[in-house]
């Protein structure tokens, strides 16, 4: 299973990669026009975005559009290696800190929020709603941990490019309910 992994995280970086290239920006506009409005939320509820890396599909004109919904916003903290995800609460403008990999965090002086709505990065997506990630679990754990609490919708963001027939998974994987790419949201099939 690992070594099925491996091959498909390779191939879905250098597709992703491509879709950047060919798309840039553009995709992350067009995804972002679609915004939510396909999940009927409640006023207020909870949206825990990310902040892009390298070429992943950049969620940062979705988040500045669900601000001005009047939706409260949150972004992931590292905790440590093997930990679920910790949700802070940020804001468009918030001052950020720099953490693993480079990627941008709220600061600690933010409080720690449990979100409605759990944006998620990644490299490939199936229409079962199985994803792959990076290969460190974060948001399984994070996924799991917090659908213990309640009910949380996950929705993948992704180029088109990068849906594939079928993701390999384990027993611990948690599964996308949507996923929203640039040609508009995706329901998935055992949601």
């Amino acid at each position: 299973m690992l070594d099925q992994k491996q091959r498909l995280r390779a191939a879905a970086l250098a597709a992703r990669h491509a879709a950047f290239e060919a798309h840039g920006k553009d995709a992350s506009r067009r995804m972002a026009a679609h915004g939510l409005d396909f999940l009927s939320l409640k006023p207020g509820a909870i949206v825990s975005g990310f902040a892009a890396i390298r070429d992943e599909i950049d969620p940062s004109a979705l988040m500045l559009w669900l601000h001005e919904e009047g939706y409260n916003l949150a972004l992931p903290v590292m905790v440590g290696k093997k930990q679920a995800l910790l949700m802070r609460a940020w804001s468009p403008g918030d001052a950020m800190a720099a953490a693993a990999w480079g990627i941008a965090e709220p600061l600690d002086d933010k409080p720690t929020v449990e979100p409605d709505v759990v944006l998620v990065p990644l490299l490939a997506f199936d229409i079962r709603g199985n994803r792959l990630g990076y290969g460190g679990g974060f948001y399984d754990r994070t996924l799991a941990d917090l659908r213990r609490k309640k009910p949380v919708i996950a929705v993948g963001l992704a180029y088109d490019e990068l849906k594939v027939d079928e993701v390999p998974t384990e027993s611990y994987d948690q599964r996308l309910d949507w996923v929203l790419t640039p040609s508009g949201p995706q329901r998935c099939q055992d949601h």
